[in-house]
C-alpha cells in the first residue's frame, strides 16, 4: 500500500501546487477572507484524518458554556443533507454527520449547527451567540479565526511529510505558520522532557505560537443511552471492538492492557455502516463461546449506528461506548485554558465598547 501511493507522488505535486497558489491568494488579500465582530475559535489539523479535533472542541465547550453562550459549526462530513442545519436532540449521523451529532447528544443545551459555508454558518448563528467554534476548519481560508488551534497526533510526528494522495497532509507543513496555539495530541502520559524537547524542535513553533502537549483519557463505558455500565475490563474479558474512525491503534492498545482478547471490526474513518456489518458483527458476537463478552465502539461510531435501517438489530445488542477526554500534560492546562478565556473576554469586551 505504501508502495502504491508513492506512484501518487506525481498527483502530490500537482494538488501542493494547488494548495500553496490558493493560500498566496488568501494571504496576499487576493482571495477574501472573513473577519468577524464575534470571536471565532478554530481547531483543525494539517493531516487528513483524526488528530483528536472532536475531544478538543468538547475541551472549550466545558471550559466556556458556563460563562459564555457558544456554538459549535462544523462542516457535517457525510451527511445527506446540505446547506445551513441547526442539529436537533434526535439528530442522525445522516442529517449533520457524526461528529456534530455527537456534540448535540453530549451537550444538549449547546447550538450545534452544520454548513458547507462557514460563513454564511456564522452570520446565522453570531447574533444569537457570544462565541463559534469552527471544528476542522483550519484550511477553511473564507473566515479568519480570531484563535487558531492546531493539532498534530503524535503518532503521526516521524511519518513523511507528504501530500494528498501520496501522503496524508492536506497543505505543506510551512501551513502550521497561521495557527495561534499547537497542541500534540495523543501522547502518552509517561512523555519525558527529552522527547517534548525532540517534538518541540521537531515542529519549531513560531515565537508567538505556544506549544502544548496533551494525552487521551478514556472514560468508564457507558451503554447507547450514556448510562454509566456496570461491566469492567479483566483478562478474561473477550472485547468484539468496532471502530470507523482514521485511526484506532490507541484505543486498542489501551483495551489489550486490560485484556488481549480483542476482536476488531475496523472500517475507514466515518464509514457508514450497513446491515450486512452489524449482521455479522452480531452473529460472531452470538456465536462466541467466551463466558464474560463486550461489545465496544466509540462515541463517534456509535452516532452512526443510529440510522434507522440498524436500530432494529443494534437495540438487540448489548453495545457499550467508549467516551474520551483531553488532558493536558507538564501542569499546561491552566495556561491553555488562560489563553482561551482572555481571548474570548478580551474580544468581547473590546467590541462592546463600540
Amino acid at each position: 500500500m505504501k508502495y502504491l501511493r508513492l506512484l501518487l507522488f506525481p498527483f502530490s505535486l500537482l494538488y501542493g501546487l494547488v494548495v500553496i497558489v490558493r493560500n498566496w491568494c488568501y494571504d496576499a488579500g487576493l482571495f477574501r477572507s472573513r473577519l468577524f465582530d464575534i470571536p471565532v475559535i478554530s481547531v483543525g489539523n494539517l493531516e487528513a484524518g483524526g488528530a483528536g479535533k472532536s475531544p478538543m472542541v468538547e475541551y472549550l465547550i466545558r471550559l466556556l458554556k458556563n460563562n459564555y453562550k457558544p456554538a459549535i459549526l462544523s462542516r457535517g462530513y457525510g451527511r445527506k443533507t446540505t446547506g445551513y442545519q441547526i442539529a436537533s436532540g434526535a439528530a442522525t449521523a445522516a442529517q449533520v454527520g457524526d461528529e456534530p451529532a455527537q456534540f448535540k447528544h453530549k451537550f444538549p443545551d449547546i447550538t450545534v449547527a452544520v454548513c458547507e459555508k462557514r460563513v454564511v454558518g456564522i452570520e446565522q448563528l453570531k447574533n444569537g451567540h457570544d462565541l463559534v467554534i469552527m471544528d476542522d476548519a483550519y484550511q477553511h481560508r473564507a473566515v479568519k479565526p480570531g484563535l487558531s488551534i492546531l493539532l498534530f497526533d503524535y503518532n503521526n510526528l516521524n511519518k513523511p511529510r507528504l501530500l494528498l494522495p501520496a501522503g496524508n497532509m492536506r497543505e505543506p507543513f510551512s501551513g502550521r505558520w497561521r495557527a495561534d496555539m499547537i497542541v500534540v495530541s495523543k501522547c502518552p502520559e509517561t512523555l519525558s522532557t527529552g522527547e517534548q524537547a525532540k517534538i518541540a524542535a521537531s515542529i519549531a513553533p513560531l515565537p508567538y505560537q505556544q506549544l502544548f502537549f496533551t494525552a487521551i483519557t478514556y472514560q468508564p463505558l457507558q451503554d447507547m443511552e450514556v448510562n454509566t455500565a456496570t461491566i469492567s475490563l479483566d483478562k478474561d474479558t473477550t472485547v468484539f471492538l468496532l471502530t470507523g474512525i482514521a485511526n484506532a491503534g490507541p484505543l486498542v492498545d489501551y483495551i489489550k492492557k486490560h485484556t488481549p482478547h480483542v476482536i476488531h471490526h475496523n472500517y475507514p474513518d466515518h464509514h457508514r455502516f450497513s446491515l450486512k456489518n452489524i449482521t455479522k458483527l452480531a452473529l460472531e458476537f452470538e456465536t462466541c463461546a467466551a463466558e464474560k463478552k463486550v461489545l465496544i465502539t466509540t462515541e463517534k461510531d456509535a452516532q452512526r449506528l443510529g440510522e434507522q435501517e440498524l436500530l432494529p438489530l443494534v437495540k438487540q445488542l448489548p453495545v457499550l461506548v467508549i467516551p474520551i477526554c483531553v488532558k493536558f500534560l507538564y501542569s499546561e492546562q491552566q495556561q491553555f485554558d488562560q489563553l482561551v478565556i482572555e481571548y474570548v473576554g478580551k474580544y468581547r469586551e473590546h467590541h462592546q465598547l463600540h
